[in-house]
């Protein structure tokens, strides 16, 4: 029996205006797989996540979550329909303190006990600062939150964008300890989007590269075939 696809592409192309940043771009990941798309800035990464959440037009191709198409929707629906996204910019409300920023991503209240309970798990530091301005914590602790707020959503689909950017190694190995223990308890679909490759393969079923917003390769081999790759796409 095949596995289900949770998420697929097909010849997607976007951008901004007429520019087109990722070109023809064809891609499914497994129901329960975390997939690493890797490549240098510019590539057409974080493009290519906003257009599955619907903030960019999709110019042609078609995209289907769960086997229905979803080009077109608003990124409110998608969201409301199990898709979350945590973004490489720190979008937090600064001056608020982390429970208000983490109770944004809920639609009631009557959510917001048991979902804290769950990123506790992940995330215990949260617990005795939910008081605490998220504004005064530090670049670490804020991807963080960015990711549990992510989570308390319990996502089918999870998009993250560069989260261990800048972070120290031991925060890094927090968030792929959370990544991993939320797919393993929840099944939890990540599409991972990373420059920093032992992390990325840390946690990866599969990666992928792009390249001047193209897919240049797709396996389930680890870090040296990896490493070769890029190195051969001079990346």
């Amino acid at each position: 029996m095949a596995e289900a696809v949770k998420l697929k592409l097909d010849g997607v192309s976007s951008g901004y205006g007429a520019v087109h940043v990722v070109n023809n771009v064809s891609l499914s990941i497994r129901s329960g797989e975390i997939f690493a798309l890797m490549g240098k800035n510019g590539m057409g990464k974080t493009t290519l996540l906003k257009t599955i959440l619907g903030f960019l037009r999709v110019s042609s191709g078609t995209i289907e979550a769960d086997g229905l198409p979803i080009v077109g929707r608003r990124p409110a629906e998608l969201i409301a329909s199990g898709i979350s996204y945590a973004p490489q910019e720190l979008p937090l409300f600064q001056d608020l303190p982390i429970r208000d920023n983490l109770r944004l991503a809920l639609k009631s209240d009557r959510q917001l006990a048991a979902a804290l309970d769950r990123v506790y798990v992940y995330f215990p530091f949260l617990k005795d600062r939910l008081a605490q301005k998220a504004g005064t914590l530090s670049g670490g602790e804020q991807k963080m939150l960015i990711l549990a707020r992510a989570l308390m959503l319990q996502p089918k689909l999870l998009l993250i964008d560069e989260i261990s950017e800048g972070l120290q190694p031991s925060v890094v190995q927090n968030i792929a300890k959370a990544l991993q223990q939320d797919r393993q308890e929840r099944g939890t679909t990540v599409l991972l989007v990373e420059q920093n490759l032992d992390f990325a393969l840390s946690v990866a079923d599969r990666w992928g590269i792009l390249k001047l917003g193209a897919i240049e390769e797709v396996s389930a081999n680890g870090r040296d075939s990896a490493l070769r790759v890029m190195q051969h796409l001079k990346i």
